[in-house]
């Protein structure tokens, strides 16, 4: 199980400007609230994604088991919600649970990236998985318009069974072309919400695909949720560090910091980017009242950012909390051969291995982090496997949500988002939006 680091996050020795411990006992009225709040919730399925452990695999595995053996490649057609959870577990796992089938991910509408994925690939060993609840996604559809267009001309006798739609169980347009086009589908449910969605079909197909253990996935979230429900808050990973990020907000550190000692990692903190500022970036709190809040996430790599990122975090602005993400053991690694014996400026380095290297560079980074009096914590993965991931999914979420309910907001809906969908379907000429085109129109001749 991953294991989570809180003691810089803490007035310690080392840093003795963080937050002291008494400050969690002050706090315990509200933390008991928010745990009510959503206990609340649950019974009300508003919480749909702390159920997912629970949920039947068998659809996904019998569907995988039975797809033609030719196809060797997926490609997601998805964006945000529907696609960085498919890229963070993929891309985790491809080398260390030595993946034989391919997953890619087209959540952008750039032509240049949809021809080079397109071009790489061979489509005849490939089949496409489209990922939007609503169906009128405009990105996910003008990727699904064009490559259905695709694969009728190359493949008319059966495309059918090149795609896949993953959308709404009962409604939408998406859910209308399964029933007349006959694809496979799968669904999205209605108490999860697209960057909660990852444990859910939308990317556990993809996964069981590239032949990740989605059981093994589920029983780390499973004991996840379980160390959530501790009631000690000092021994609960995502209510303390939702707590702590919480109470370094009000102090003004509105930065979070993800940045993984692992490139296989790198994607994990792009899903938790969406997570932490689509959730908790919000205008109103519950009452209505203006409150503008929310902690601007960010990633970076260990150690490429060490050269890029470092200098502003630990002389820049005191507005930042830092999170590590380390791996303890890795199944490929090197030995770094002691080529020049002779030579004090790299002999050092001679029989350590690479991984030895990373990390230590992880804890030279930590410690100047302190000496700066910068708040950071740090969460292990004894290993990159699928139940580490799953457990690692699941604190977040919990986090997410909790975080969210201390700050008296909605951490579910995402209003700041629908402004610029809605100027999209004007700009592109969707029935309906003649106001908002004309509005537009005057903007862009002011």
């Amino acid at each position: 199980m991953i294991r989570f680091e809180h003691r810089n996050l803490l007035a310690n020795p080392y840093l003795k400007t963080a937050i002291p411990s008494s400050r969690l006992v002050d706090f315990a009225g509200m933390v008991k609230s928010a745990r009510e709040e959503i206990l609340s919730d649950r019974k009300a399925d508003i919480l749909g994604f702390y159920d997912l452990p629970e949920q039947d695999t068998t659809r996904i595995t019998d569907f995988v088991a039975a797809l033609d053996p030719k196809f060797e490649n997926m490609v997601v057609l998805g964006i945000g919600g529907s696609a960085l959870g498919n890229k963070a577990l993929y891309n985790a796992l491809k080398t260390e649970a030595r993946l034989k089938r391919k997953v890619y991910v087209y959540d952008n509408v750039d032509p240049v990236y949809l021809h080079e994925i397109l071009s790489e690939l061979d489509l005849g060993k490939t089949v496409f998985n489209v990922v939007t609840k609503s169906g009128t996604t405009a990105e996910t559809m003008s990727g699904y318009m064009i490559v259905l267009d695709i694969l009728k001309r190359k493949f008319p006798g059966d495309y059918q069974k090149r795609m896949i739609i993953t959308t709404d169980k009962e409604k939408g347009f998406l859910r209308q072309v399964v029933k007349t086009e006959g694809f496979a589908s799968f669904v999205v449910p209605d108490n999860v919400g697209g960057r909660f969605s990852v444990l859910t079909d939308v990317g556990l197909l993809s996964s069981a695909f590239a032949g990740i253990d989605i059981k093994a996935l589920l029983k780390g979230a499973a004991g996840m949720r379980e160390i959530s429900e501790t009631k000690d808050i000092t021994q609960n990973p995502p209510l303390l560090n939702g707590l702590l990020h919480f109470l370094y907000m009000r102090e003004g550190k509105n930065i979070s910091v993800m940045m993984p000692y692992s490139n296989s990692l790198y994607d994990f903190a792009d899903w938790y980017r969406q997570l932490w500022a689509e959730s908790l970036g919000k205008r109103y709190d519950l009452s209505g009242r203006e409150i503008y809040v929310g902690q601007t996430p960010v990633k970076a790599l260990g150690t490429t950012d060490q050269h890029s990122q470092i200098q502003l975090y630990t002389q820049g602005p005191n507005d930042k909390v830092i999170t590590f993400l380390t791996v303890e053991k890795w199944n490929h690694d090197y030995v770094i051969p002691n080529i020049h014996p002779e030579r004090g400026e790299v002999n050092y380095l001679g029989g350590k291995k690479l991984s030895q290297l990373l990390n230590a560079e992880r804890l030279a980074t930590e410690y100047a982090l302190c000496k700066a009096h910068r708040p950071n914590a740090n969460l292990i993965f004894p290993e990159i496997n699928a139940e580490n991931l799953g457990a690692a999914i699941m604190m977040y979420e919990i986090q997410t949500v909790f975080t969210g309910k201390l700050l008296n907001i909605n951490p579910l809906d995402q209003p700041g988002v629908e402004d610029g969908k809605i100027a999209t379907y004007a700009l592109m000429g969707k029935a309906g939006f003649d106001k908002e085109r004309k509005e537009i129109e005057a903007y862009q001749n002011q």
